[in-house]
């Protein structure tokens, strides 16, 4: 087996656009799950439309890229508002349902041929990129070394993003040392007492979930930087990797989601590489194609795991852990 290039395609998902832009969207579901103990399982649809909203607003409405991705974060925020009005009475299970059934609705209109006009329907939209890519400092050249070798605009993806994930990061550490955040930490752990204390846990509730979606926008963006927004990524099985990546950095922790989408990926990068090489040397009795769907065979066994023996993950404390009410 080539173990040269099987380490190598590992290792560049150590920092990639992917590896960011989850990282992020992991840091908006902490700040629902891991804070506020928001069970949200349609962050998909919060990357969607950060995604959509910025190339449809350079593609169709000729906005400046950065305006593109202030409208991209607005639609995250206005998403929210708008799911959060009906379904944040709701607890536990209920709310996981509503909220997986909105994250299918937004990705089926990306897709329906009523706006094809606008997104393009199954074929997604690509060539958005122009003005941001006009925009980057570092001069025509190749960067890096080894598996970390980019050309300028791969430098500037990684950079940027890694400068929205740097802020992003550092705003949810303030939030949650504010007597804001402290509010937020008790409604999660029980937001009956906390409403008899005279604050409003609704109000509370939904600043959360704005805050966290607008962060879960800017992962879609980061996402899209390099090629296209196709809506077959935005599926469910999206939502379910932020939430083994949340729960193996630590779910109320603040680096917890960076460090669980690098671990992550990783992984995922390094199986996805092994096993059909396995299976091409006649070390597993199956195709190379069957080989590589035992990944998420590998990553769903790993969810389980972390849920029955470590649910606070990896950076989380016994003491903090959050509990599904």
């Amino acid at each position: 087996m080539d173990f040269g290039s099987i380490f190598s395609n590992t290792a560049v998902y150590l920092f990639s656009p992917v590896t960011l832009a989850y990282a992020l969207a992991a840091t908006g579901l902490a700040v629902h799950f891991g804070y506020a103990g928001l069970l949200n399982f349609g962050m998909a649809a919060f990357m969607a439309l950060g995604g959509y909203g910025y190339a449809i607003s350079v593609l169709t409405f000729g906005a400046a890229w950065w305006v593109g991705m202030l409208i991209g974060l607005a639609g995250g925020a206005l998403f929210a508002i708008l799911l959060g009005i009906p379904t944040l009475r709701l607890r536990a299970d209920y709310l996981a349902i509503a909220t997986i059934a909105a994250g299918e609705i937004v990705r089926l209109l990306f897709t329906t041929q009523l706006f094809d006009e606008w997104t393009n329907s199954a074929d997604g939209l690509a060539q958005y990129n122009g003005g941001f890519r006009d925009a980057n400092p570092f001069p025509v050249g190749t960067y890096g070394f080894g598996p970390w070798t980019y050309t300028a605009n791969d430098l500037w993806n990684r950079v940027f993003g890694l400068i929205v994930l740097v802020l992003a990061i550092l705003l949810v550490w303030a939030l949650m040392r504010s007597p804001w955040g402290r509010v937020l930490k008790g409604i999660r752990e029980d937001e009956d007492a906390v409403r008899s204390l005279g604050k409003n846990v609704f109000a509370y509730k939904m600043q959360a979930l704005i805050v966290g979606g607008v962060i879960g926008a800017a992962g879609g963006i980061v996402f899209v930087l390099p090629s296209a927004v196709v809506p077959s990524s935005y599926t469910t099985s999206l939502t379910f990797f932020l939430w083994t990546i949340l729960l193996l950095g630590g779910a109320a922790t603040v680096l917890g989601p960076t460090l669980g989408a690098v671990l992550f990926w990783l992984v995922f990068a390094f199986l996805a590489n092994l096993l059909p090489q396995m299976a091409q040397n006649g070390y597993l009795p199956m195709s190379d194609s069957q080989a590589a769907t035992l990944v998420n065979v590998f990553i769903g066994i790993a969810l389980m795991l972390l849920v029955i023996f470590r649910p606070q993950g990896i950076l989380g404390d016994k003491r903090e852990m959050t509990f599904v009410k």
